[in-house]
């Protein structure tokens, strides 16, 4: 049951709902990019290799370039940053759009298309930066980490009916330059919100090792752990899409994984809501392992509106994951390392997924997708052992 009072103490909080608002826009290309570039590509070209080629390129470009990202927000702070995502990325798809319209040669359209993905202003890893240092209570910080999992997920949602709307309407192109002016204009709005407008840069920017976040043992296993639950993610899209194409009804695939994101979406919203008893290691652990149990609910399920219903139950701790997550992120991170320390989580995620959805690719030629929701479930329980293992006496509290 998710009760209100953490959220309206959290909102209450100087800057901290004025800023998050001002997020929402610059965020929503999270959820229509790739998906947007996809289609435009393919619709003009008519090749899929092109367009998935593409696609893939953009979010190539968000994984390999995040941690460089994050670094040049510890050292420079996020205004200028952003002011670089939020002209650069826009120009990106512009450029994209105009080069797949006039047939240009495809080299052309795959460098636009890395430059985007790696450009997208960093929106959604500042504001986790940001919130320790606006919230002491850990309560607090939890609730806040909660809220930004809900707000990604609901923009995962909305994001795909957005773009399924501007192709009804003949226009795939229109998703690809609405995702473009929405980085231009949420960027900044965000960039001139109180709270980062008073991020002030470190006036002598701590030494750093190449390695960063990545020379410390407790957050290598956390990465090490995000990657495998990733991997269940990109497993549990292609298994979906499998399943919903086995019982003749394709486009069902896009409304059981929308109920999936809706029920992840309100279990994070609950886990946001309230103290818990174990400490925030275990927390982890539990909720990785709740997750691979809701998979394997699933894994028997033949009848697909059983299964579209039951998604929205057995998904429910797929955000709380990454919440509890980000709250060990921020405790385990130095705090000149912080911005960097969540873009290398955002990479292992990325990549994660991406994995998961080329594994899942080959395993549903050979296999049901009833045994890739298996495999989705083995990966997130060992993503729980790894992470329980390496954070053994760590980030408690």
């Amino acid at each position: 049951m998710i009760t209100f009072q953490r959220y309206a103490i959290l909102l209450r909080t100087p800057d901290l709902r004025t800023t998050l608002l001002a997020s929402v826009v610059g965020r929503i290309p999270i959820g229509v990019a790739g998906l947007a570039i996809l289609l435009f590509v393919q619709g003009k070209s008519g090749s899929f290799a092109q367009a998935g080629a593409a696609s893939a390129l953009y979010v190539f470009g968000l994984a390999a370039l995040a941690p460089f990202i994050g670094r040049a927000i510890d050292r420079l702070g996020p205004r200028p940053v952003l002011l670089a995502g939020a002209v650069v990325y826009p120009a990106a798809l512009v450029a994209l759009v105009l080069l797949v319209a006039y047939a240009a040669d495809w080299w052309w359209i795959a460098a636009s298309a890395l430059l985007a993905g790696a450009m997208l202003p960093p929106i959604t890893i500042c504001m986790r930066a940001l919130f320790p240092r606006l919230l002491v209570d850990p309560g607090l910080l939890q609730t806040a980490y909660s809220v930004d999992s809900a707000l990604v997920e609901t923009i995962f949602i909305l994001g795909p009916a957005l773009t399924a709307a501007f192709v009804a309407f003949g226009y795939p192109g229109g998703a690809v330059l609405f995702a473009a002016a929405c980085a231009a204009v949420g960027g900044m709005i965000f960039m001139h919100s109180p709270a980062i407008r008073r991020w002030v840069p470190p006036v002598a920017p701590a030494k750093r090792n190449l390695l960063g976040p990545l020379r410390y043992p407790q957050l290598l296993a956390l990465y090490a752990a995000t990657v495998m639950y990733s991997v269940a993610f990109g497993l549990f899209e292609v298994a979906v899409t499998a399943f919903a194409a086995a019982q003749g009804l394709a486009a069902a695939a896009g409304v059981i994984l929308a109920l999936a994101s809706v029920g992840s979406a309100l279990g994070v919203l609950v886990y946001g809501s309230r103290d818990w008893a174990w400490p925030t290691a275990r927390q982890y652990l539990l909720a990785q392992l709740a997750m691979a149990a809701g998979l394997l609910a699933l894994a028997p399920v033949a009848n697909v509106y059983a299964f579209g219903l039951l998604s929205m139950v057995a998904c429910a701790p797929m955000a709380p994951v990454i919440a509890v997550q980000s709250v060990l992120v921020s405790r385990l991170a130095p705090r000149a390392m912080l911005a960097e320390g969540f873009t290398w989580a955002a990479t292992c995620l990325l990549g994660g997924i991406s994995a998961g959805i080329a594994a899942g690719g080959i395993l549903v030629e050979y296999w049901s997708p009833s045994w890739v929701l298996v495999t989705a479930a083995i990966a997130t329980a060992a993503a729980g052992m790894i992470a329980w293992v390496g954070l053994q006496g760590r980030a408690e509290g």
